[in-house]
């Protein structure tokens, strides 16, 4: 119904934002990963989707498209709904979600509260095959770079961390660090990660 909505943010919280688009106040479901992206901004745009329940018309944001596309793909499996989906976006950047697909690894997917481990192979199962459809140009390189990124994305993450940096903070600039190249060492990839920090 609404493919994105683009306005001034009136109210933001880690699980909602009301959204101002021309006099007309939206509120959007969020996650710890949008929230982290729009948490300085006073006007974004956000991917959209419309959420249908019995009792209630939910409207979820995301501030990147894969990130509206990945919750599409969790909420389409058995026994994962919007509020787990978002949890799994909480935890897990859009990039990291990837990977854990790509790479089954069941660990990361079950390291989300609410998730176990019959759970987190079911998600692998049903989604491996549509993420390498969904994105068919970067796949071949995640996939090849993968056993490199996991730890040193990883050993990143916690420096930042240890350096008082969010975490919701810092997985963002890690996954931009990665996005822009392919680091060369754990020092060079914390080193541009604390430009987007």
């Amino acid at each position: 119904m609404f493919a994105y909505l683009t306005g001034k943010i009136t109210y933001r919280s880690p699980a909602l934002i009301h959204l101002d688009v021309h006099g007309v106040g939206y509120e959007l479901q969020i996650s710890l990963n949008t929230y982290s992206q729009i948490a300085n901004l006073d006007t974004c745009k956000l991917y959209t989707y419309l959420h249908i329940q019995e009792d209630a018309h939910l409207l979820f944001g995301f501030y990147q498209w894969e990130e509206k596309e990945i919750f599409r793909l969790l909420i389409s499996v058995s026994g994962i709904g919007a509020a787990t989906a978002r949890m799994i976006l909480s935890r897990l950047t859009p990039e990291e979600i990837q990977q854990a697909l790509l790479t089954e690894d069941e660990h990361a997917l079950s390291s989300v509260k609410g998730i176990g481990p019959k759970t987190a192979k079911r998600i692998i199962l049903e989604l491996k095959d549509k993420i390498l459809q969904m994105k068919p140009q970067t796949i071949e390189n995640e996939t090849r770079l993968q056993p490199i990124h996991n730890t040193i994305t990883r050993d990143a993450l916690n420096a930042l961390i240890a350096l008082g940096i969010a975490k919701q903070v810092a997985e963002a600039a890690v996954s931009k660090a990665i996005k822009e190249k392919s680091p060369e060492s754990l020092e060079d990839l914390i080193k541009r990660s604390l430009k987007y920090a």
